[in-house]
């Protein structure tokens, strides 16, 4: 019986002899002292690898700044600089001009263009465009000679620059949005918007100073 155990007890040291200078080799050449264990599901013994997937708004927000053309962005951001413009340049009028028809006007471009805002702000949002909070640079140029006038000069430039030249300008860019533009909801807002901008054009050329024809062909 003792000498049983006395082999027992050589066979143990001789593993621990053998196993100690394997790990330490192991340790040295970086391998991992032990494996980690493979999570198992089911009776079939198959591995399975667990992954963070991404959330709805993360694959939404790649997927859309992908499908958005550069000529749509340009769009969306050259439209709110425009409506901006609008909309500084109609406050002056209502503050300032010295005519109730143009105060007028200038008060439904207001409203109008508040709305357009409105929705661009939305469609923007949820394309991921950054929208400009302002006219462009030229445009504040425009506005503020066009604060600097008084009287009947006030009332030509708003009529001739803003009221006719302006909404000429953002009908073009609109036209060509509904050729250019890929994303089918931002053609459904130029389809839209664009039988607004007709009706404000020719509300302008109605204005003090205008002559129905004004800004035709151009």
């Amino acid at each position: 019986m003792r000498s049983d155990l006395f082999k027992m007890k050589e066979k143990a040291e001789y593993k621990t002899a053998i196993a100690e200078p394997a790990l330490c080799m192991a340790l040295l050449l970086g391998f991992p002292a032990a494996a980690q264990p493979a999570v198992i599901h089911g009776t079939t013994g198959q591995r399975t690898e667990t992954t963070r997937p991404q959330t709805g708004s993360e694959n939404g927000a790649v997927a859309t700044q992908q499908k958005l053309a550069h000529k749509d962005v340009a769009f969306l951001k050259q439209a709110a600089e425009n409506n901006h413009a609008e909309i500084e340049s109609s406050r002056l009028a209502v503050q300032k001009s010295s005519d109730n028809r143009i105060k007028t006007f200038a008060q439904q471009m207001i409203e109008d263009h508040g709305k357009t805002a409105e929705e661009l702000n939305r469609l923007a949002a949820a394309k991921v465009v950054d929208l400009p909070e302002g006219p462009s640079v030229l445009q504040k140029a425009k506005i503020k000679l066009l604060s600097s006038a008084e009287g009947s000069n006030f009332d030509h430039l708003y009529s001739e620059n803003m009221g006719i030249t302006a909404h000429r300008e953002t009908l073009e860019l609109f036209q060509k949005a509904m050729d250019n533009v890929k994303d089918g909801e931002v053609r459904d807002f130029v389809a839209k918007t664009l039988p607004t901008l007709r009706h404000h054009l020719e509300m302008a050329r109605q204005l003090p100073g205008n002559s129905p024809g004004n800004g035709k062909g151009r």
